[in-house]
């Protein structure tokens, strides 16, 4: 499908399209949601090292999560034939989300491993991943996280009441593609709240002055998937996780952004 048309289609706004505005009680929960994990992923990098076993990260950050008091957010998540079953999404190179936590899965020298995590507090989400390299890794993965991290900075940069979703997309999209990368196109952002996933979807492409307009208490939850090599995926067998269809690299990061008058506020930073 032609570029500008796949974006006119995802990107054009919809009256049907509801998203909730949230209150200040709302916001408090989140706030405190996302601060937690921002502490627990701040946990999970000093376990990354050689040898560790994908279903040790799950089960760290389960007891890290229900430490703060809080519901791991994707333990039992609906998919498209089975729940999800583990606490924490765990991608090793090639898998770009949704990767399912194992005893034999060990990391080893020169992975790169991206873990998405989400809590409930009261009711309310968060989400928020990171890329991280397991020991020394190869230049042209260090360039990938770091890209991937730029993008989703230069997204959120774009942020404040009044402005386009598109401008958003076609930051992140500016970014990767002009360091040789390219960015994923079937698995998008999303608007989060009592929900994990709720309106607007928000691509990681897209042209500026195109969606809706961005509101003040609107949460959005920004995350460029990037890889190295085409911006093809496929699913497994497990009906969860998402493969670069070339065997490339892909590198996933990600923040929930509430939507301020003037700008915007990280929740899943401190």
């Amino acid at each position: 499908m032609n570029l500008e048309k796949e974006n006119n289609i995802i990107l054009q706004n919809k009256p049907s399209i509801k998203i909730k505005l949230k209150t200040q009680q709302e916001i408090d929960k989140m706030r405190t949601a996302g601060h937690a994990t921002y502490k627990i992923l701040q946990k999970i990098e000093k376990i990354i090292t050689p040898g560790v076993t994908t279903k040790d990260i799950d089960i760290f950050t389960e007891k890290a999560i229900r430490e703060y008091g809080m519901v791991p957010a994707f333990l039992g998540a609906p998919g498209m034939s089975t729940t999800f079953p583990a606490s924490v999404c765990v991608s090793v190179n090639n898998e770009v989300v949704h990767g399912i936590p194992n005893s034999l899965h060990k990391l080893q020298f020169g992975d790169i491993v991206s873990i998405d995590i989400g809590v409930i507090f009261d009711g309310y989400y968060s989400d928020a991943a990171r890329t991280y390299a397991v020991g020394s890794v190869s230049e042209e993965a260090s360039k990938l996280i770091k890209i991937t991290k730029l993008s989703l900075y230069n997204g959120i940069s774009q942020i404040y009441s009044g402005t386009y979703l598109g401008n958003v997309s076609y930051a992140i999209q500016h970014t990767v593609e002009s360091n040789g990368f390219s960015v994923v196109r079937n698995f998008v952002g999303h608007g989060i709240g009592k929900a994990l996933h709720e309106e607007p979807k928000i691509p990681n492409f897209g042209r500026s002055g195109t969606g809706i307009k961005l509101l003040s208490g609107m949460v959005l939850s920004i995350e460029p998937m990037v890889n190295i090599g085409s911006h093809e995926t496929y699913i497994a067998d497990d009906n969860w996780t998402v493969l670069t269809k070339d065997g490339s690299l892909s590198a996933h990061f990600e923040h929930t952004v509430l939507v301020t008058e003037h700008g915007y506020e990280i929740l899943t930073e401190i």
